[in-house]
């Protein structure tokens, strides 16, 4: 088993506090703090040189801010409160998030969504892609607990709601991992402690409406997507899906408003002959390539 990296846990939020440092620019790269100035002299000028060099000593006006929202943390145009619950969802069913550490500073994450919807006793988020029975004890309490479900599609996995119909103890825990689908899948067979839990999935025909971002086929769901129907069914409530899914909807409909596109899935575009890059030369690739082209689950 290779070394813990960087795990932690955030049990309440994981949005991102007013006034943090390194916030997103609109375009969505890490603005430097500051704009701190940088000027290079000529070489072989030292009357240039020691004149970049006063430049140092010049003020810096500092790069403004959009102004934030202090509950959704968005810039106040694109506010999503209006779209979150008044009060967090009552739920009886722990969602423990397993987050790859690259996604904890992607502009267009959903997980701080379901934070701001869900009660913080019942959310929680651990960030790392290594973790160990010895290390990650609390982890461990819950992965070996018989009331603890991960949901993670796969040949071993039971479709979630034939398992609550058969199964003489209600879950009260369910595991999902935050990632791009290859990084699930590398934390999914890396961890031992993730093969503790019985092992669900979804069954649904629905196509995913997180559009702002390309999934691998029409029916790969975002992790918001993915707990809004597991919470639906765990909960047996149907509006807890379509509560979650309204600040998604909207998040989408700001994104597309404001120069973002849709983004189809690699299914979609290979089916069509749409796909942008040239076809793989290995054959491990080339073979992922073709599944996704005939519709076959990999």
């Amino acid at each position: 088993m290779e070394p813990q990296e960087g795990a932690r846990t955030l049990g309440e939020s994981v949005l991102r506090p007013p006034g943090a440092s390194g916030s997103p620019a609109p375009d969505g790269e890490e603005r430097p703090e500051g704009g701190a100035l940088q000027a290079a002299a000529p070489a072989g000028s030292e009357e240039d040189g020691a004149s970049a060099d006063g430049l140092w000593g010049l003020p810096v006006e500092r790069a403004e801010r959009r102004p934030e929202c202090g509950h959704c943390s968005r810039p106040r145009k694109v506010c999503l409160c209006p779209y979150l619950p008044v009060h967090p969802l009552q739920i009886s069913t722990h969602l423990y998030i397993i987050q790859h550490p690259a996604e904890e500073n992607k502009v267009l994450r959903t997980v701080p969504l379901l934070a701001a919807c869900l009660p913080p006793d019942k959310f929680t988020v651990k960030i790392g892609r290594r973790f160990s029975e010895e290390q990650d004890v609390d982890l461990a309490t819950i992965c070996r607990d018989p009331g603890t479900l991960i949901l993670y599609p796969g040949a071993e996995a039971t479709n979630l709601e034939e398992f609550i119909l058969d199964s003489p103890v209600h879950p009260s825990t369910i595991i999902l991992i935050d990632g791009t689908w290859s990084q699930a899948k590398d934390m999914f067979y890396k961890n031992s402690l993730f093969q503790l839990p019985k092992q669900v999935q979804l069954k649904t025909s629905i196509c995913s409406q997180y559009v702002i971002r390309m999934q691998p086929t029409n029916r790969c769901l975002s992790t918001l997507e993915c707990a809004a129907a597991a919470l639906s069914i765990l909960e047996k409530n149907h509006c807890i899906q379509e509560t979650l899914l309204r600040p998604l909807q909207a998040l989408c409909s700001f994104q597309l408003q404001h120069g973002a596109q849709i983004r189809l899935s690699k299914e979609y575009l290979l089916k069509n002959g749409l796909y942008p890059k040239p076809m793989p030369k290995n054959k491990r690739k080339l073979r992922k390539i073709e599944l996704l082209m005939n519709s076959v689950k990999i």
